[in-house]
């Protein structure tokens, strides 16, 4: 399989999510500016959506959307345990933290990207945000990971965009439980050789 990667973006989650399950993939740097690929490809040719993350199949076709491009991976190797199988009302309750994560804290931090936006209207998304994260806390201060006993595709995705929050200047420390979880996510060997893996691929332009 090939992943299409861009660094501190959603991308990161499948990724970690391939090392966790140990499998061989190729891992191909895009820019988001120029939509080229470190292979040289035009990436609209790939995801015409534009952006990472894409997962090309050995068949050829490709998957996108995060949240879909996990579960996915983790029914490969079901063994593994980072998805409940499927079906089941715990598979459900999976589907709703990455519907959670996708729509309220990855859609919902988007406009913080945004320079040009004036102070008074980042108020108003950073405050929206900050209900959400509210939310995050109350559930993990009872509980280790998003759902159930152990590390599931949920824990990838949410490390993943809360690692944007310092770019943003939001402090996780205000949410002490959310923080733990950062940092017992970040410490995993699948985490760290991820990152290690993006940081070897010069940019693209």
């Amino acid at each position: 399989m090939k992943l299409y990667f861009a660094p501190d973006t959603c991308s990161l989650s499948p990724h970690i999510v391939l090392q966790e399950l140990g499998m061989p993939y190729e891992l191909v740097r895009v820019n988001n500016r120029t939509k080229r690929t470190s292979t040289g490809e035009d990436f609209l040719s790939i995801n015409p959506k534009g952006y990472v993350a894409a997962l090309e199949l050995d068949t050829g076709e490709v998957l996108t959307e995060g949240p879909a491009i996990v579960q996915y991976l983790a029914d490969l190797m079901p063994e593994v345990g980072l998805a409940p199988a499927a079906g089941t009302l715990a598979r459900v309750r999976l589907q709703e933290w990455l519907n959670f994560i996708t729509s309220e804290i990855h859609s919902g931090s988007s406009p913080l990207f945004n320079r040009a936006l004036p102070e008074e209207v980042l108020v108003i998304f950073r405050d929206r945000l900050f209900r959400r994260l509210d939310f995050i806390e109350v559930n993990l201060a009872s509980r280790d990971y998003l759902v159930g006993d152990g590390f599931t595709v949920a824990d990838a995705y949410l490390f993943t965009v809360l690692g944007w929050m310092k770019g943003f200047s939001i402090d996780l420390d205000r949410w002490p439980a959310t923080a733990r979880h950062m940092q017992r996510i970040g410490a995993r060997a699948s985490v760290q050789a991820a990152l290690a893996r993006e940081a070897e691929l010069l940019p693209v332009r």
